[in-house]
Parts: C-alpha cells; sequence; structure tokens
C-alpha cells in the first residue's frame, strides 16, 4: 500500500474525529450518536447528554488532533512503520477510556 494512501488515511480519520466533535450537538445526537439512538425515548430521557457531550466532544477532538499530529511526528522523525503503530495505537487505546468514562452518564443525578 502506498505511504500516499496511509498518509491520507490518516489525515483524514483525523478530520473526520474533528468534525464529529464540532457537529454533534444535544438536538442532533438522537440522530446521529450510536447508542443513543437505539434507546427508547424514556432510555434518553435518564441519560446525561448535556454532561455526556461535554465529555464527549473534547474527547474526539483530542483524538483527532493528537493521532494525526503524532503519526506525523513520528513519521518524520523515525520512520515509516513506527509512525504507522504509533497511530494504530492511539486509534485503539482510547477506545476503552471512552467506554468505561462514558458510561458514567447513564442515569441523571
Amino acid at each position: 500500500m502506498s505511504m500516499l494512501v496511509i498518509h491520507i488515511t490518516v489525515f483524514l480519520t483525523g478530520v473526520l474525529f474533528v468534525l464529529v466533535s464540532k457537529y454533534i450537538n444535544k438536538d442532533n445526537a438522537k440522530y446521529l450518536l450510536s447508542g443513543y439512538n437505539t434507546m427508547s425515548k424514556s432510555e434518553q430521557e435518564k441519560f446525561d447528554i448535556v454532561g455526556y457531550l461535554s465529555f464527549f466532544k473534547p474527547f474526539f477532538y483530542n483524538w483527532g488532533v493528537y493521532s494525526t499530529v503524532l503519526y506525523f511526528v513520528f513519521y518524520f522523525t523515525t520512520d515509516f512503520q513506527w509512525a504507522l503503530w504509533v497511530w494504530i495505537a492511539t486509534q485503539t487505546l482510547p477506545l476503552p477510556i471512552l467506554i468505561v468514562k462514558g458510561k458514567r452518564f447513564k442515569n441523571k443525578m
């Protein structure tokens, strides 16, 4: 696979995460936010969507920016393989954090 294709993939993935963080809000979350969009109306009312979005939006913004920056820093300072492994790690390691920290918003106080 061409390095250019991977560079573009890394960049577009970062841009996608930043756009998700900017455009998901309380009004469109019922359509766009996975898991929340499949809840019943009563479950959605129990879910602290405002609190969740205050966690979700910066999380996705940082995820998109830092994973992209780290990839290119490692690409220019080490080599392509290291950069690719760092990017893969930055794509997978934050997922458990998102899941665990996201569960605290399940029930409104």
